[in-house]
């Protein structure tokens, strides 16, 4: 019998964590996270890792398995998942996997991109750009070089920006002209369902839970990060906005400001990776969880 991944993803803020829980309870089953922001055990609030008693209704996978001091990317994950599901479906028939980030997601079902080497020193130039000029540089030199893939990056990740750029650099080709166009082989087959919403209503969303985070203790969180700051794990939104409150660039309610704002620019790219791959199912958060389950007993038995 073919073994099924259930592929769920969508915006943040959208319900993804509940639907995961409801599929995975139909299906008998245990849940992959696909989320990067929740791979570490430092950080919580800020990156809204599912409740105790969400994580006890069903098992979880891949949620704070790692320390913010520890390298780890996306090319772990692939393999780490991939020999976690070869674990799952000596037990199950069908898997959940959950999560937001798009790049992640496309590692476990079809396998990550490969690039060309390039020369060092051109990442040692990037670094130096960033130093001297900031990140509005390296973005507008993205945003010229490759406007598709400039559309879909995380362009507040200096990291993210200097690998782009240095593919385009070395190579005098777009970025996003790699992307892999040829998908790997699994040994199980994947059924992607996506949760949207209309934007003014995803907006909201993210504002107010923006304010939740607020007063369930993100600032208290991030202040204790704060003498961390230097780990990549850290450079994301919800921190750096309160690490600036904390080096007094902006007062505290700016930076909340800040974090919606950024919260809602990341919900935008989200949308546009995913709505780029044409296997998704996509339904509105208000779908009734009977018409989704359909839909998956159908593709399952078809």
């Amino acid at each position: 019998m073919t073994k099924m991944l259930i592929n769920i993803v969508g915006p943040t803020a959208i319900g993804k964590t509940a639907l995961s829980i409801e599929v995975a309870k139909l299906f008998d089953t245990e849940i992959l996270s696909a989320d990067s922001r929740q791979f570490y055990k430092e950080m919580s609030i800020g990156t809204a890792v599912p409740e105790p008693e969400e994580l006890a209704a069903v098992n979880h996978h891949f949620i704070q398995h790692r320390s913010i001091t520890e390298d780890y990317n996306v090319g772990d994950f692939e393999r780490e998942a991939l020999a976690k599901l070869d674990e799952l479906f000596q037990e199950h028939h069908v898997v959940v996997m959950v999560g937001g980030s798009g790049l992640y997601t496309k590692a476990v079902v079809e396998g990550l991109d490969h690039f060309p080497e390039v020369d060092d020193s051109i990442r040692i130039e990037l670094n130096e750009e960033l130093s001297n000029q900031g990140l509005l540089s390296l973005q507008q030199k993205l945003q010229q070089m490759d406007p598709e893939y400039y559309a879909v990056a995380d362009v507040q990740n200096p990291h993210r920006l200097i690998r782009a750029l240095e593919i385009c650099i070395g190579t005098g080709k777009a970025f996003s002209s790699f992307l892999k166009k040829k998908k790997n082989a699994r040994n199980f087959e994947t059924i992607s369902v996506g949760l949207t919403a209309e934007r003014v209503a995803i907006y909201d969303r993210i504002n107010r839970r923006v304010d939740l985070m607020i007063e369930n203790g993100l600032l208290e969180e991030a202040r204790e990060l704060y003498p961390s700051r230097k780990y990549n794990a850290l450079n994301t939104v919800g921190y750096k906005e309160l690490f600036a409150y904390f080096d007094e660039e902006w007062n505290l309610e700016t930076a909340v400001s800040e974090i919606k704002k950024n919260t809602r620019r990341f919900a935008k790219r989200q949308l546009t990776w995913f709505r780029k791959d044409e296997t998704i199912t996509w339904f509105d958060r208000t779908t009734n969880f009977d018409l989704i389950a359909a839909h998956l007993q159908e593709k399952i038995n078809s």
